[in-house]
């Protein structure tokens, strides 16, 4: 797509407002829009201003002043909106010099997919995430110095069979765990899936699977394509759109908060990876499940900055919530073809095409862009410095006898640790200028506030542990 075809879809669809869009520090897509009359091809060659100030993590008010660059190519018609608008992914600027203000995530992903090429090591990154979420009938929480309470309403939860629904309680439902995957109607979400999948096709993005997943009331699953780095991660952040927006006009809730429900699994973000040179896939191999050695380095450069990699792949303190044995989540750093309790996954498959690995550990709350660089350097440097990850773990790691377990690492157990761990460990993502120190620094401290609010509010399970001491 150029300019000039997205002008031709302006005119052809009877666009009446264009949407500017743009993903801020902590993953959360921002918008401005414009109507038509005031949107034509000077907006791709001179950007659409707007102040930058209040974007949490980025420039104070003194140095505010920022600018939009759409990209043509991330054109799509938004399938929401009261009045016919296109949507523009965005790149963030700086004003003085037009260069890619360091703090903006989709540049971070380019200047990722750059230094890959600059490396010689290889020429496309591919990426494939699987976001997993939660739909609810509703939510209700409270924190204020009265006390704090969370109410989760849902009907397809398993705690849900002795309450009293208008129209009565059908007692279909999937138990703990049960979820992975019956029919409707216990699973009772098909049909808002089926409309989200109509919904992201229709914006361009394909679709391969849904299901619902393992945990009750509601965790879903949509599989889509793999796509280049930035590609990829723009594509997540349309997914994450359309998941929301569809909830909302069923009336219902949709969160891709890692750990909303107690006692149930959480949700992950599975990264399926494999990086390109000359149209050959570099993961393929005669090694262990057909990788190449440039894979297990790949994947030795994961594991020794897994930690680090963390406060970027787990960038909440829910997160941790989540990275706890037995949920499905894999904290333990190992490889394996087929174990699944191993944080990073040899899929199989019929042909070196596809063959790739799956880095088990993050989760949707992370931002697309950060996570899949971040990835990818990590990646990068095992490659670089040989760093082998040793035998593969074909054992369940949540078994183990204890002198055996406690030569395994893990990931971290707390936000708080993974800050500490990216702050001693930060090289491999400088590299290039990919990530810039300050941009880590400003990271750092924006995920402190969370640590430290947190660290500040009474829970209500303390009362649970402690209230007659």
């Amino acid at each position: 797509m150029s300019p000039q075809d997205v002008l031709k879809m302006v005119k052809e669809n009877e666009v009446k407002f264009v949407d500017f869009r743009f993903t801020d520090t902590k993953g959360k897509e921002q918008h401005v829009g414009v109507p038509v009359s005031a949107f034509d091809e000077d907006k791709f060659e001179h950007g659409h201003a707007f102040d930058g100030s209040s974007i949490a993590g980025w420039k104070g008010i003194q140095a505010s002043d920022m600018l939009l660059m759409p990209d043509p190519s991330s054109a799509f018609i938004d399938p929401f909106m009261d009045e016919t608008t296109l949507v523009l992914s965005c790149d963030v600027l700086d004003p003085t010099d037009f260069k890619p203000y360091d703090r903006c995530p989709r540049g971070i992903a380019k200047r990722a997919e750059a230094y890959l090429k600059a490396s010689g090591l290889g020429d496309t990154a591919y990426f494939g995430p699987e976001p997993e979420f939660f739909i609810f009938d509703s939510v209700e929480w409270n924190v204020d110095m009265s006390g704090c309470s969370v109410k989760i309403n849902s009907e397809e939860g398993a705690w849900a069979s002795g309450e009293k629904f208008e129209g009565g309680n059908t007692g279909h439902r999937p138990g703990v765990k049960g979820g992975y995957f019956p029919v409707p109607p216990v699973d009772s979400h098909n049909d808002i899936r089926a409309a989200m999948v109509l919904a992201l096709e229709q914006i361009g993005i394909p679709v391969e699977v849904h299901h619902h997943e393992v945990a009750t009331a509601g965790q879903n699953e949509i599989g889509t394509k793999f796509n280049t780095l930035t590609k990829r991660a723009d594509w997540t952040q349309m997914l994450k759109y359309v998941v929301h927006n569809v909830a909302h006009q069923y009336g219902k809730t949709a969160t891709f908060m890692p750990k909303p429900i107690v006692g149930d699994n959480g949700s992950g973000m599975h990264v399926h990876q494999s990086i390109w040179k000359d149209g050959k896939n570099l993961f393929a191999g005669n090694g262990y499940a057909g990788m190449s050695e440039f894979a297990l380095y790949y994947i030795g450069g994961i594991i020794k900055h897994a930690r680090a990699l963390n406060a970027i792949t787990n960038p909440l303190t829910n997160s941790y919530k989540r990275l706890v044995p037995h949920y499905e989540a894999p904290v333990k750093l190992a490889y394996s073809a087929k174990n699944r309790s191993a944080s990073i996954r040899i899929p199989f498959v019929n042909s070196d095409k596809a063959r790739r690995i799956e880095t088990r550990f993050p989760d949707p709350g992370a931002n697309p862009y950060l996570c899949f660089a971040a990835l990818m350097m990590a990646g990068l440097d095992g490659v670089q410095n040989k760093i082998h990850p040793g035998d593969a773990a074909d054992k369940n790691l949540y078994d183990l006898p204890p002198e055996e377990d406690a030569l395994i690492p893990t990931v971290c157990s707390s936000l708080d640790q993974a800050l500490e761990a990216l702050d001693k460990d930060r090289e491999f993502l400088t590299r290039g200028g990919v990530f810039s120190n300050d941009f880590i620094d400003a990271y750092i401290a924006l995920k402190m506030d969370d640590v430290t609010k947190i660290r500040m509010t009474t829970h209500p399970v303390e009362f649970d542990m402690y209230y007659s001491i």
